[in-house]
């Protein structure tokens, strides 16, 4: 029975049992917690014989990197996304990629609901007062979800999650989508509406729009311009479907009332700063001014920022670790699933 070497890239200590248990008999895993691009000359004659990697969204995987990798047979993606991943070398090179295409679909959504009830009942906000022995019960007024219009941009499988929830706190839900789906109407009482008359009518606009060409700041000034206002912006899908500056704007002037993000424009490099300040010149203009408008939102206390968590759940590591074993065991057994190139 042949064996095979698997290297797994920015593995975090949950994973590393689940890993073990469910491991092959005839594979040997290796586990690092790094990202293969940042320490690749670290590894490479450790993982040279490997015939596959497993990648998170944090590691980059390009073809200057796969092509020393001689025995490389399988790049399989811990994340639904891929574009991190250069799949046109692998199609290139008859190397099959694949991803797990759903994990965090109520996870997400349910983040999405702990940012709007944190911005709408000023959860945080309260919490920092209270810790700074500031109490006024006025400024932390905020506002029910019940009766409220939700715009829910994307019906994917977590726009379809976030229905189902907003559904439960009792809003009115418009959404948005170019394949709209006659049975979530039908199950939701729910009104599928263009984007300008969503945009005018929402007291709170959600995002769960994939990150495409067309896409690419969807949500822009011109947006903002015939935005309902007071609306509440909240972002779980991708940095790049909003313009981060035209968003600052609009918060600033009182267009929006307040915003919760988990993905930000050029985030990585908000989370990462330290490893890029020795490589500034290299970072594009627009990325630096992005990530100082970055700064200028984490200033706002109607914002709440976090760092690209929503879909970050012990049971959603589970799923994608599962489908990670999954997709190993049917390649050995001659059945790629999942592919994506």
């Amino acid at each position: 029975m042949e064996k095979f070497l698997v290297a797994f890239f920015d593995v975090k200590e949950i994973e590393k049992e689940y890993l073990y248990k469910y491991k092959p008999d005839n594979c040997e895993f290796m586990m690092f917690p790094f990202s293969l691009h940042k320490n690749f000359d670290e590894v490479k004659d450790k993982i040279k014989d490997a015939q596959i990697i497993s990648v998170f969204t944090s590691t980059s995987a390009p073809a200057s990197i796969l092509k020393q990798l001689p025995n490389l047979k399988l790049v399989t993606a811990r994340s639904t996304g891929f574009n991190n991943i250069d799949t046109d070398y692998c199609k290139e090179n008859n190397i099959p990629v694949v991803n797990v295409p759903k994990y965090g679909d109520c996870t997400v959504a349910e983040y999405a609901f702990g940012l709007l009830l944190d911005v709408m009942r000023k959860i945080s906000y309260s919490y920092m007062n209270l810790k700074e022995g500031v109490i006024n019960i006025q400024n932390n007024i905020g506002h029910d979800l019940m009766g409220k219009t939700i715009g829910i941009i994307g019906t994917g499988a977590i726009g379809c999650n976030a229905v189902r929830i907003a559904n439960g706190f009792g809003m009115k839900i418009l959404c948005y989508d170019p394949y709209p789906k006659k049975e979530l109407e039908e199950k939701y009482d729910l009104k599928y509406v263009d984007l300008d008359q969503l945009l005018k009518d929402s007291d709170i606009i959600s995002l769960h729009a994939p990150s495409t060409k067309e896409n690419f700041h969807m949500i822009n000034e011109e947006s903002f311009n015939k935005i309902k206002k007071g609306v509440i912006i909240i972002n779980t899908a991708r940095g790049e479907i909003m313009d981060t500056q035209a968003l600052y704007k609009a918060i600033k002037n009182g267009t929006v009332a307040g915003a919760g993000l988990d993905v930000l424009e050029c985030e990585d490099i908000l989370t990462n700063e330290s490893d890029y300040l020795t490589k500034v010149d290299c970072i594009k203009q627009e990325c630096l001014t992005r990530t100082l408008i970055n700064h200028k939102l984490l200033e706002l206390e109607n914002v709440v920022v976090t760092p690209h968590v929503a879909f970050d759940s012990v049971e959603a590591v589970y799923r994608i670790l599962k489908t990670t074993i999954d997709n190993i065991n049917a390649y050995m057994s001659g059945n790629v699933i999942n592919r994506v190139n």
